[in-house]
């Protein structure tokens, strides 16, 4: 769990969620998934804050505690969601830019998955 400032952000990778609570209110959250070929990487698809809690740097936090993990893990991030896709941009020394074979492999198994997201 990492603090940002008041929000707590808690990794639940097994149902490929990273969410950011204010006390025990989840306010908002990223929801990925694990890809393993060609290479391991997260693969976040959409970002979401509640209504009440935009402004406030909730999905910019989610983003950046996202590419820390990966970072820790040694693996890369293959961005879908616009949101982490335009906030790597404004951050390349946080966010480095993913493989293509690793988003062409991310957007197939999002369409081989339709149910998912």
């Amino acid at each position: 769990m990492s603090d940002y400032g008041g929000i707590h952000i808690r990794d639940d990778r097994a149902a490929g969620r990273l969410a950011a609570y204010a006390g025990d209110e989840v306010v908002g959250r990223v929801e990925y998934f694990v890809l393993d070929e060609p290479a391991r990487a997260l693969v976040p698809v959409h970002t979401i804050v509640e209504p009440a809690h935009e402004g406030k740097g909730i999905a910019g936090s989610l983003a950046r505690e996202l590419y820390g993990i990966a970072g820790r893990e040694g693996v890369a991030v293959a961005p879908l969601c616009p949101y982490v896709v335009k906030w790597a941009a404004r951050h390349p020394d946080e966010a480095p830019a993913a493989d293509p074979a690793l988003m062409r492999a991310a957007e197939e198994w999002v369409t081989a998955h339709p149910g998912r997201f």
